[in-house]
């Protein structure tokens, strides 16, 4: 893989060591950059378990929501496209936000925008009014995944270390806890009292964390730096269909982790006639299984490298979902969830990760917008197909996906090799 010589290399790390405002061991102020380092890395892990957990409080309330508006799974396909149209809106500004104002601050006040919208799904009464107030969730939401992931970006170029799948790890973990304390509410809760909660919950955590970003935003000195070395930085025609290459990789596998958030509820209530506290947990198991993939994902690219962890992580979610889907029976479903979410789990980081080795954060932002724009027009998609067809036809959309990804992974295993930047 070409590397940029070292030289190179320290001046593109010099702006990130500026944001946090302390240096490496071996460096000016060495004694104090472990905590600090420490600390921020702790405080970003926290909005990252937060957005997961917010994330599953709303989608195992779908169900719920689609009674109480009286909407068709066409209907709510169409609400559910106010999610993916704020959010779309939002990523797109969110990378200037972050350079005008920095992407802490960014994360911190979508970390206080986020709740307060997560309530307003439960007051809606029609398809109409829900696809409105899911504009602005979207928004929250897609800001926020941005900002986090620059934040985050920046942090792992300072430490030198593949932290990046811890942070995706949280953002698992976050959505089991959000999954598996919805499932065990939804029976004795009202939509709107549970979102209400999450709101509280998240707000008071943005509190508590958000000191600890916003006291290290990066200092003016670093982002005048910065700025004017971005033009510069261009990529060849080839280099930037390859970024392209590996944001479509993403796509596909988060098209299927939006998938299960916002149907495999219903799918397992409606088509398999499961408890609805039971059908919720099919999310928490999903993402069980993924936090437990992403925890093992630094070993498991140790030991099989990039493009066989995406090959073998395609094929297993692909399989996974196709009984996931098809099964007869709740527990066979089940298991087929897991499976999917045991696959899924380090592609989009790894995805991600190979875009940024190629062209820098520049590449991890476009690879990871394309990502999450899967996972928020993945769910549209599906309702437009459970209409025409049915819904357990159109979750085996989620296998093909996967199987493509698994195929784009093996056909991208030389892709940056001669790919200049």
């Amino acid at each position: 893989m070409l590397r940029p010589p070292p030289e190179r290399l320290y001046a593109e790390f010099v702006p990130q060591l500026n944001k946090l405002r302390t240096a490496l061991p071996g460096g000016p102020g060495g004694d104090t950059a472990p905590p600090a380092s420490a600390r921020l890395r702790t405080a970003l892990t926290v909005f990252f378990a937060l957005d997961g957990f917010l994330f599953a409080g709303w989608v195992v309330r779908i169900p719920a929501i689609k009674q109480q508006t009286g909407a068709s799974a066409s209907t709510l396909g169409l609400a559910l496209l106010g999610v993916s149209a704020g959010a779309v809106i939002t990523m797109m500004l969110t990378g200037r936000l972050c350079r005008r104002y920095g992407s802490h601050a960014v994360t911190v006040a979508c970390g206080v925008l986020l709740p307060l919208s997560i309530a307003l799904p439960a007051q809606t009464h029609s398809a109409l009014s829900l696809g409105l107030v899911l504009l602005v969730f979207g928004a929250a939401y897609g800001g926020m995944n941005v900002a986090m992931n620059s934040a985050a970006v920046d942090l792992v170029a300072a430490l030198r270390r593949p932290v990046m799948p811890s942070f995706h790890a949280a953002f698992s973990l976050g959505g089991m806890v959000g999954a598996g304390l919805g499932g065990l509410v939804a029976g004795g809760l009202s939509a709107s009292t549970h979102l209400f909660l999450l709101a509280g919950i998240g707000l008071l955590v943005t509190a508590f964390a958000g000191p600890s970003l916003l006291r290290h935003r990066p200092a003016p000195t670093a982002v005048e730096t910065a700025g004017p070395r971005e033009p510069k930085q261009r990529l060849s025609p080839r280099a930037r269909r390859i970024v392209v290459l590996f944001g479509v990789i993403a796509l596909c596998t988060a098209y299927g982790e939006g998938a299960l958030a916002d149907w495999g509820a219903l799918h397992l209530e409606q088509d398999l006639g499961a408890h609805p506290g039971l059908a919720a947990a099919g999310y928490a198991l999903f993402a069980l299984t993924m936090t437990a993939g992403r925890l093992t994902g630094t070993l498991l690219l140790e030991r099989l490298g990039q493009t066989r962890t995406l090959v073998l992580g395609g094929a297993t979610a692909a399989a996974g979902m196709l009984l996931g889907s098809l099964a007869p029976t709740t527990w066979l479903a089940l298991a087929g969830f897991a499976v999917t979410g045991l696959g899924l789990a380090n592609i989009f980081p790894v995805a991600v990760g190979r875009a940024g080795e190629l062209a820098g954060p520049s590449g991890v932002a476009a690879a990871s917008t394309l990502g999450y724009g899967g996972m928020l027009l993945g769910p549209p998609a599906i309702g437009f197909l459970a209409d025409w067809f049915s819904l357990p036809v159109a979750l085996t959309t989620v296998a093909l996906l996967a199987a493509a990804a698994a195929a784009l992974g093996y056909t991208a295993r030389n892709a940056t090799t001669s790919a200049p930047v």
